[in-house]
């Protein structure tokens, strides 16, 4: 009866939502431009995706198979213009309203980009429908006229290097005989060709020195193209016009506040140009790359003054950014059965300690649980810190033309104390790290070392693991010798970005393949693994896989949908039975699946492991999905709509109890996984998200009925409250 009603009350609601009129707040001689269609009658093979963005006018944005919902809540308005009016305007997507003047501004949009494009003499007819006050828009294109360049001559200036040098890159030019003439292809070529003659010492050569002459007259069906290459530019006249040369370097003065303690030979190895040198476009974009990649300055200038000679000065302008300071963070939450956490972290960094750029971090955290009114808790402290130098050690300088990667050394201490044992682990990791083109970002360590060492381990809760022994070997002093890679790419590396973006991350760690060519050479313990300094070397492999996407849209770019995808597994092999407690997967908390408090979600279909007072669930294997609707509401409060879904998973059974509950089946997949939804309230400063979410449970696989519903969400067990600072992904 409960299932009926909930299908009932899901049905009701969204039939409510989808039947809502999207008509509905139209003034009397409006209509929604519901869709637009660009269709090429000529050419099946072209992409009227390339046309698309040429359109004026766009109708909303569709988001599930055609519909938006936030068009649907916009159309609630009553019309009063009153607090319910600016509620859902606020939340909703207002509708496009069509416009016949931007349609034609389309047309002619799409005619001259064609023409650019190469396709003389294109036409565009329009088709307009309406519909239940909704207009239906569909180009048809009928594509123009394209010539093939049947030869092409260069009349080049006769005077100076120029010339000869010109002739030997002419490769370079990638229009040549046969390739449809184009104004874009003739543009693009024309800059990338002054580029490469810029890099040859042409320091002010450019597109812009270029004049085409495209005779289709005299030859049928055919053009024939000249390109001629004057002393002057198109925006001069003959009367400026100056051999063009080669130029070579004759000052290079670096100038920066007094109050910077910097080494002058750190900014010297890294600048790539010097007196003498003869110009080259790449070795000033090199430098500009070394430079910002020091993080201390917040520009960099390099200017370029040219002398009556063919000699060049170059200055280069430092400007100093905020060298040290504190970061704070905070996590917090709670759930109806009364547990509670809290997860303080302050950093100190400095980014030039020792006046050659080098980068110190500092970092102490916490993580506390409790439940109120019992004694019992689960204290966890952390310290760790970072040096990060701007050098490839033991590579030189001259080895790297472009960025060079940093040089890392990191090492921590973590001690915890629960009530079923104590464990103390000493890390240590030395890499490198860089990015490219300021999206693609990687660190690399050849070697990363732990050694885990546990104390006061309960007899009760040890012998309780036995039916698992898997999970007992985790439970074990462990020595991991390995490498890391992360590797990161993102469309828009702003701290706050203000469009559309995407990103991805994938994490791999392997450990004890080294170790293993020595086991001849090592004592055994009682369960037969090989041991280096009377500890067991852990030997497994590790990787995750993050995919996430962020829509940025409406008024003053008020909303975003944030999504995420990951999926993460670990393997024990070798001298291993099992991954290292620190390697496990765990699920729940604010950045995760947030019906749940950290740790309390799985693995697969199992129940709370009651071996431990504070709940410490993990698995080897974990799969999660997220998304988000994020909009503004007043002043610097925004609001947050959200569902989790996912879970952990082991990937061996020990044969024993309910252990197959928690390995990874096909046939079990759907039923364990946990799912939840949520409200969420932001304060945002800029420089500072604070974040309220709570998660309320919608399918619970630790449960007998599965389902959640809605009269359950609200107690015990049903919902988590998290706090935190900044997004949760």
């Amino acid at each position: 009866m409960k299932s009926v009603l909930r299908l009932s009350t899901i049905a009701i609601l969204t039939l409510a939502v989808i039947s809502c009129s999207t008509t509905r707040v139209l003034q009397e001689d409006q209509y929604r431009l519901a869709d637009n269609k660009i269709k090429v009658l000529n050419d099946s093979k072209f992409s009227t995706s390339e046309l698309s963005p040429y359109l004026k006018q766009k109708p909303n944005p569709s988001i599930i198979f055609g519909w938006n919902p936030f068009l649907s809540v916009y159309n609630w308005s009553n019309g009063k213009g009153k607090a319910w009016d600016k509620l859902v305007q606020k939340v909703g997507l207002a509708p496009v309203i069509y416009d016949a003047d931007l349609v034609e501004s389309s047309v002619e949009n799409i005619l001259t980009h064609l023409e650019y494009q190469g396709y003389y003499g294109s036409k565009v007819d329009t088709d307009i429908s309406v519909r239940k006050r909704k207009v239906f828009v569909t180009y048809n294109v009928l594509l123009g006229k394209q010539f093939p360049i049947s030869s092409i001559e260069y009349v080049l200036p006769e005077r100076g290097e120029f010339r000869s040098a010109f002739l030997q890159d002419t490769s370079k030019f990638a229009v040549k005989e046969g390739s449809f003439l184009s104004e874009a292809a003739l543009e693009t070529e024309s800059e990338k060709f002054g580029a490469a003659m810029r890099n040859e010492g042409f320091f002010d050569f450019n597109k812009n020195h270029f004049f085409f002459t495209a005779d289709t007259l005299s030859h049928k069906d055919e053009a024939a193209l000249t390109v001629t290459i004057n002393e002057y530019t198109r925006n001069e006249s003959a009367r400026n016009a100056h051999p063009i040369r080669k130029y070579y370097l004759d000052k290079v003065e670096i100038s920066y506040p007094e109050n910077l303690k910097i080494r002058p030979k750190v900014l010297k190895d890294l600048t790539t140009l010097a007196p003498g040198q003869i110009y080259s476009e790449d070795a000033v974009n090199n430098t500009y790359n070394r430079l910002s990649a020091l993080k201390i300055f917040s520009t960099v200038n390099i200017g370029m003054t040219p002398k009556d000679t063919n000699l060049v000065d170059c200055s280069i302008t430092l400007n100093q950014s905020k060298l040290q300071g504190f970061k704070v963070n905070l996590e917090a939450s709670t759930n109806s059965s009364g547990l509670f956490g809290i997860s303080p972290q302050l950093s100190y960094y400095h980014k030039n300690i020792f006046r050659g750029g080098e980068m110190l971090n500092l970092s102490f955290m916490g993580n506390f649980q409790f439940k109120f009114n019992e004694s019992v808790r689960s204290n966890e402290f952390g310290v760790s810190g970072g040096l990060s130098f701007p050098k490839f050690f033991p590579l030189p300088y001259s080895m790297f033309p472009g960025a060079v990667p940093r040089t890392d050394v990191n090492v921590s201490y973590n001690y915890q104390d629960r009530p079923e044992y104590t464990r103390n682990i000493i890390s240590t990791s030395y890499g490198y790290s860089g990015n490219v083109n300021n999206r693609f970002f990687y660190q690399a360590y050849p070697l990363q070392m732990n050694i885990v060492k546990l104390f006061n381990l309960d007899s009760d809760f040890y012998n309780s693991l036995a039916a698992d022994p898997f999970l007992r070997n985790a439970y074990q002093n462990h020595f991991d010798l390995g490498s890391g890679l992360m590797l990161y790419y993102t469309t828009d590396a702003e701290s706050i970005p203000k469009s559309t973006y995407m990103y991805s991350r994938f994490q791999f760690d392997i450990a004890g393949n080294i170790l293993s060519c020595f086991n001849n050479l090592m004592n055994q313990d009682s369960n037969g693994a090989r041991m280096i300094w009377n500890t067991p070397y852990s030997q497994f492999v590790r990787g995750e896989l993050t995919l996430g996407r962020t829509w940025i849209f409406g008024r003053n770019t008020g909303q975003a949908i944030a999504t995420r995808i990951l999926a993460g597994a670990g393997y024990a092999y070798g001298n291993s039975t099992a991954l290292p407690f620190e390697k496990h997967f765990y699920a729940g908390g604010s950045n995760s699946l947030r019906g749940w408090q950290t740790r309390t979600v799985g693995p697969g279909l199992s129940q709370m492991d009651d071996s431990f007072v504070i709940p410490n669930q993990t698995g080897d294997m974990k799969l999660e999905a997220n998304i988000e609707y994020r909009f503004n509401m007043f002043w610097k409060v925004a609001g947050a709509l959200f569902v989790d879904a996912g879970n952990i998973w082991n990937l061996r059974s020990s044969g024993e109890g309910d252990s197959d509950k928690s390995m990874f089946r096909w046939d079990t997949f759907g039923e364990s996984i946990a799912a939840n939804w949520g409200l969420g309230v932001r304060l945002d400063f800029s420089f500072l998200l604070l974040r309220v979410d709570m998660g309320m449970k919608i399918h619970d696989p630790a449960r007998v009925q599965k389902w959640v519903t809605p009269d359950q969400w609200l107690k015990r067990d049903g919902f988590a409250v998290h706090f935190g600072v900044g997004y949760p992904f």
